[in-house]
Protein backbone atom coordinates (compact mmCIF):
# COMPACT_ATOMS: atom_id res chain seq x y z
CA UNK A 1 0.00 0.00 0.00
CA UNK A 2 1.21 3.51 -0.79
CA UNK A 3 0.28 6.78 0.86
CA UNK A 4 0.45 9.88 -1.33
CA UNK A 5 -0.01 13.28 0.29
CA UNK A 6 -1.16 16.16 -1.89
CA UNK A 7 -1.36 19.79 -0.87
CA UNK A 8 -4.43 21.47 -2.42
CA UNK A 9 -4.17 25.18 -1.76
CA UNK A 10 -7.64 26.10 -3.02
CA UNK A 11 -9.51 23.31 -1.20
CA UNK A 12 -11.47 25.60 1.09
CA UNK A 13 -14.68 23.74 1.86
CA UNK A 14 -16.48 20.39 1.44
CA UNK A 15 -17.73 21.26 -2.06
CA UNK A 16 -14.13 21.07 -3.33
CA UNK A 17 -13.75 17.78 -1.47
CA UNK A 18 -16.76 16.38 -3.31
CA UNK A 19 -15.35 17.54 -6.67
CA UNK A 20 -12.12 15.67 -5.95
CA UNK A 21 -13.97 12.55 -4.81
CA UNK A 22 -15.99 12.54 -8.02
CA UNK A 23 -12.88 13.11 -10.13
CA UNK A 24 -11.06 10.16 -8.54
CA UNK A 25 -14.06 7.83 -8.48
CA UNK A 26 -12.90 5.82 -11.49
CA UNK A 27 -9.59 4.76 -9.91
CA UNK A 28 -10.03 1.17 -8.75
CA UNK A 29 -6.56 1.15 -7.17
CA UNK A 30 -7.53 3.80 -4.60
CA UNK A 31 -8.35 2.23 -1.25
CA UNK A 32 -9.19 5.39 0.67
CA UNK A 33 -9.16 9.19 0.59
CA UNK A 34 -8.45 11.12 3.78
CA UNK A 35 -9.23 14.86 3.52
CA UNK A 36 -7.74 17.42 5.91
CA UNK A 37 -9.48 20.58 4.70
CA UNK A 38 -8.24 22.96 7.44
CA UNK A 39 -4.66 22.15 6.40
CA UNK A 40 -5.63 21.77 2.72
CA UNK A 41 -4.14 18.30 2.40
CA UNK A 42 -5.32 15.00 0.92
CA UNK A 43 -3.90 11.59 1.79
CA UNK A 44 -4.52 8.98 -0.89
CA UNK A 45 -4.07 5.31 0.05
CA UNK A 46 -3.53 3.37 -3.15
CA UNK A 47 -1.57 0.78 -5.07
CA UNK A 48 0.42 1.46 -8.22
CA UNK A 49 1.86 4.78 -9.40
CA UNK A 50 0.74 8.09 -7.91
CA UNK A 51 1.25 10.15 -11.09
CA UNK A 52 -2.16 9.43 -12.72
CA UNK A 53 -3.94 10.22 -9.45
CA UNK A 54 -2.09 13.50 -9.00
CA UNK A 55 -2.73 14.44 -12.63
CA UNK A 56 -6.50 14.06 -12.14
CA UNK A 57 -6.47 16.20 -8.99
CA UNK A 58 -4.28 18.80 -10.68
CA UNK A 59 -6.68 19.00 -13.65
CA UNK A 60 -9.28 20.62 -11.36
CA UNK A 61 -6.99 23.68 -11.12
CA UNK A 62 -7.10 23.88 -7.33
CA UNK A 63 -3.36 24.69 -7.05
CA UNK A 64 -2.34 21.13 -6.15
CA UNK A 65 1.23 20.13 -5.34
CA UNK A 66 2.77 16.80 -4.34
CA UNK A 67 4.04 16.61 -0.76
CA UNK A 68 5.26 13.00 -0.69
CA UNK A 69 4.47 9.50 -1.86
CA UNK A 70 5.81 6.55 0.15
CA UNK A 71 5.13 2.95 1.04
CA UNK A 72 3.15 2.71 4.27
CA UNK A 73 2.14 0.12 6.83
CA UNK A 74 -0.82 2.24 7.88
CA UNK A 75 -4.22 0.75 7.35
CA UNK A 76 -6.30 2.94 5.08
CA UNK A 77 -9.26 4.46 6.87
CA UNK A 78 -12.52 2.83 5.77
CA UNK A 79 -14.77 4.60 3.33
CA UNK A 80 -17.81 6.32 4.81
CA UNK A 81 -20.93 4.19 4.92
CA UNK A 82 -22.85 4.80 1.69
CA UNK A 83 -26.22 5.33 3.38
CA UNK A 84 -24.72 7.87 5.78
CA UNK A 85 -22.98 9.60 2.91
CA UNK A 86 -26.23 9.86 0.97
CA UNK A 87 -28.05 11.25 4.02
CA UNK A 88 -25.44 13.93 4.61
CA UNK A 89 -25.29 14.93 0.96
CA UNK A 90 -29.08 15.20 0.77
CA UNK A 91 -29.07 17.41 3.88
CA UNK A 92 -26.47 19.86 2.58
CA UNK A 93 -28.04 19.79 -0.90
CA UNK A 94 -31.40 20.79 0.61
CA UNK A 95 -29.82 23.59 2.66
CA UNK A 96 -27.90 25.02 -0.30
CA UNK A 97 -30.81 24.77 -2.73
CA UNK A 98 -33.17 26.42 -0.25
CA UNK A 99 -30.84 29.37 0.17
CA UNK A 100 -30.29 29.56 -3.59
CA UNK A 101 -34.04 30.11 -4.00
CA UNK A 102 -34.28 32.51 -1.05
CA UNK A 103 -31.29 34.63 -2.00
CA UNK A 104 -32.14 34.83 -5.69
CA UNK A 105 -35.70 35.95 -4.91
CA UNK A 106 -34.65 38.42 -2.22
CA UNK A 107 -31.77 39.64 -4.38
CA UNK A 108 -34.20 40.60 -7.13
CA UNK A 109 -36.56 42.27 -4.63
CA UNK A 110 -33.67 44.12 -2.96
CA UNK A 111 -32.10 45.06 -6.33
CA UNK A 112 -28.85 43.51 -5.03
CA UNK A 113 -26.39 41.84 -7.39
CA UNK A 114 -24.40 40.70 -4.37
CA UNK A 115 -27.32 38.60 -3.14
CA UNK A 116 -28.04 37.26 -6.62
CA UNK A 117 -24.38 36.32 -7.07
CA UNK A 118 -24.31 34.65 -3.65
CA UNK A 119 -27.42 32.68 -4.61
CA UNK A 120 -25.55 31.34 -7.66
CA UNK A 121 -22.67 30.38 -5.37
CA UNK A 122 -25.21 28.37 -3.36
CA UNK A 123 -26.48 26.85 -6.60
CA UNK A 124 -22.92 25.89 -7.52
CA UNK A 125 -22.57 23.99 -4.25
CA UNK A 126 -25.97 22.38 -4.83
CA UNK A 127 -24.76 21.16 -8.22
CA UNK A 128 -21.61 19.70 -6.67
CA UNK A 129 -23.52 17.86 -3.94
CA UNK A 130 -26.08 16.68 -6.50
CA UNK A 131 -23.28 15.33 -8.66
CA UNK A 132 -21.80 13.59 -5.64
CA UNK A 133 -25.15 11.93 -4.93
CA UNK A 134 -25.46 10.92 -8.55
CA UNK A 135 -21.94 9.52 -8.50
CA UNK A 136 -22.82 7.01 -5.76
CA UNK A 137 -23.62 3.98 -7.85
CA UNK A 138 -23.83 5.96 -11.10
CA UNK A 139 -21.90 5.17 -14.27
CA UNK A 140 -18.81 7.20 -15.14
CA UNK A 141 -20.09 8.14 -18.61
CA UNK A 142 -23.44 9.39 -17.34
CA UNK A 143 -21.77 11.27 -14.50
CA UNK A 144 -19.58 13.15 -16.98
CA UNK A 145 -22.58 14.07 -19.12
CA UNK A 146 -24.43 15.46 -16.10
CA UNK A 147 -21.30 17.34 -14.97
CA UNK A 148 -20.86 18.91 -18.40
CA UNK A 149 -24.50 20.05 -18.58
CA UNK A 150 -24.40 21.43 -15.04
CA UNK A 151 -21.10 23.20 -15.61
CA UNK A 152 -22.25 24.96 -18.77
CA UNK A 153 -25.53 25.96 -17.11
CA UNK A 154 -23.68 27.51 -14.19
CA UNK A 155 -21.21 29.24 -16.52
CA UNK A 156 -24.03 30.80 -18.56
CA UNK A 157 -25.66 32.14 -15.38
CA UNK A 158 -22.34 33.63 -14.25
CA UNK A 159 -21.82 35.34 -17.62
CA UNK A 160 -25.32 36.83 -17.53
CA UNK A 161 -24.65 38.02 -13.98
CA UNK A 162 -21.40 39.72 -14.96
CA UNK A 163 -23.17 41.39 -17.91
CA UNK A 164 -25.87 42.71 -15.57
CA UNK A 165 -23.22 44.07 -13.19
CA UNK A 166 -21.58 45.91 -16.10
CA UNK A 167 -24.96 47.33 -17.14
CA UNK A 168 -25.52 48.66 -13.63
CA UNK A 169 -21.99 50.08 -13.46
CA UNK A 170 -22.95 52.11 -16.53
CA UNK A 171 -25.70 53.83 -14.59
CA UNK A 172 -28.73 51.56 -14.71
CA UNK A 173 -30.41 50.15 -11.63
CA UNK A 174 -31.25 51.55 -8.20
CA UNK A 175 -29.45 51.52 -4.86
CA UNK A 176 -30.04 48.12 -3.20
CA UNK A 177 -32.11 47.65 -0.05
CA UNK A 178 -29.34 47.20 2.49
CA UNK A 179 -31.63 45.69 5.16
CA UNK A 180 -32.44 42.71 2.95
CA UNK A 181 -28.80 42.36 1.89
CA UNK A 182 -27.61 42.12 5.49
CA UNK A 183 -30.49 40.02 6.84
CA UNK A 184 -30.61 37.41 4.08
CA UNK A 185 -26.80 37.12 3.91
CA UNK A 186 -26.71 36.50 7.66
CA UNK A 187 -29.23 33.69 7.28
CA UNK A 188 -27.16 32.24 4.41
CA UNK A 189 -24.09 32.45 6.66
CA UNK A 190 -25.89 30.30 9.22
CA UNK A 191 -26.91 27.87 6.46
CA UNK A 192 -23.33 27.50 5.23
CA UNK A 193 -22.01 27.01 8.76
CA UNK A 194 -24.66 24.31 9.33
CA UNK A 195 -23.67 22.54 6.10
CA UNK A 196 -20.02 22.57 7.10
CA UNK A 197 -20.85 21.26 10.56
CA UNK A 198 -23.00 18.41 9.23
CA UNK A 199 -20.28 17.30 6.83
CA UNK A 200 -17.43 17.60 9.30
CA UNK A 201 -19.04 16.03 12.37
CA UNK A 202 -19.39 12.75 10.48
CA UNK A 203 -15.61 12.48 10.15
CA UNK A 204 -14.56 13.08 13.70
CA UNK A 205 -15.87 12.42 17.19
CA UNK A 206 -13.61 15.10 18.67
CA UNK A 207 -15.29 17.83 20.67
CA UNK A 208 -14.10 20.78 18.63
CA UNK A 209 -16.34 22.25 15.94
CA UNK A 210 -13.72 22.47 13.21
CA UNK A 211 -13.74 26.26 13.60
CA UNK A 212 -10.86 26.64 11.19
CA UNK A 213 -13.02 24.94 8.55
CA UNK A 214 -15.82 27.43 9.01
CA UNK A 215 -13.61 30.47 8.76
CA UNK A 216 -11.59 29.30 5.75
CA UNK A 217 -14.65 28.45 3.67
CA UNK A 218 -15.11 30.53 0.53
CA UNK A 219 -18.87 30.38 1.01
CA UNK A 220 -18.73 31.95 4.45
CA UNK A 221 -16.28 34.61 3.25
CA UNK A 222 -18.72 35.47 0.45
CA UNK A 223 -21.60 35.79 2.94
CA UNK A 224 -19.53 38.13 5.11
CA UNK A 225 -18.58 40.12 2.00
CA UNK A 226 -22.24 40.68 1.09
CA UNK A 227 -23.01 41.73 4.67
CA UNK A 228 -20.15 44.26 4.60
CA UNK A 229 -21.35 45.49 1.20
CA UNK A 230 -24.79 46.04 2.73
CA UNK A 231 -23.25 48.09 5.53
CA UNK A 232 -21.33 50.19 2.97
CA UNK A 233 -24.49 50.69 0.91
CA UNK A 234 -26.15 52.04 4.07
CA UNK A 235 -23.20 54.32 4.88
CA UNK A 236 -22.66 55.67 1.34
CA UNK A 237 -26.13 55.36 -0.22
CA UNK A 238 -24.31 53.96 -3.26
CA UNK A 239 -24.79 50.80 -5.28
CA UNK A 240 -21.04 50.45 -5.96
CA UNK A 241 -20.22 48.24 -2.92
CA UNK A 242 -22.94 45.80 -3.98
CA UNK A 243 -21.69 45.75 -7.59
CA UNK A 244 -18.08 45.19 -6.54
CA UNK A 245 -19.02 42.22 -4.34
CA UNK A 246 -21.34 40.90 -7.04
CA UNK A 247 -18.53 41.05 -9.61
CA UNK A 248 -16.16 39.12 -7.38
CA UNK A 249 -18.70 36.41 -6.57
CA UNK A 250 -19.76 35.98 -10.21
CA UNK A 251 -16.09 35.37 -11.08
CA UNK A 252 -15.90 32.78 -8.27
CA UNK A 253 -19.03 31.10 -9.65
CA UNK A 254 -17.54 31.05 -13.16
CA UNK A 255 -14.35 29.44 -11.81
CA UNK A 256 -16.48 26.86 -10.03
CA UNK A 257 -18.20 26.08 -13.33
CA UNK A 258 -14.84 25.41 -14.96
CA UNK A 259 -13.99 23.01 -12.14
CA UNK A 260 -17.25 21.13 -12.64
CA UNK A 261 -16.53 20.96 -16.38
CA UNK A 262 -13.14 19.54 -15.43
CA UNK A 263 -14.88 16.41 -14.15
CA UNK A 264 -16.21 15.75 -17.65
CA UNK A 265 -12.76 15.82 -19.27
Amino acid sequence: MKKTTINIQQMDCPSEEQLIRIKLEGFENIASLNFDIPNRKLDVYHTGAYEPIFAEVDSLQLDASLVESNETDDIASPNQDESLERKLLWQVLAINFFFFGLESLMGLLANSMGLVADSLDMLADSIVYGLALFAIGGTLVMKKKVAKTSGYFQLVLAVFGIAEVIRRFLGFGEVPTFQLMIGISFLALIGNALSLYLLQKSKSDEAHMQASMIFTSNDVVVNIGVILAGVLVFMTNSKLPDLVVGSIVFVIVARGAWRILGIAR
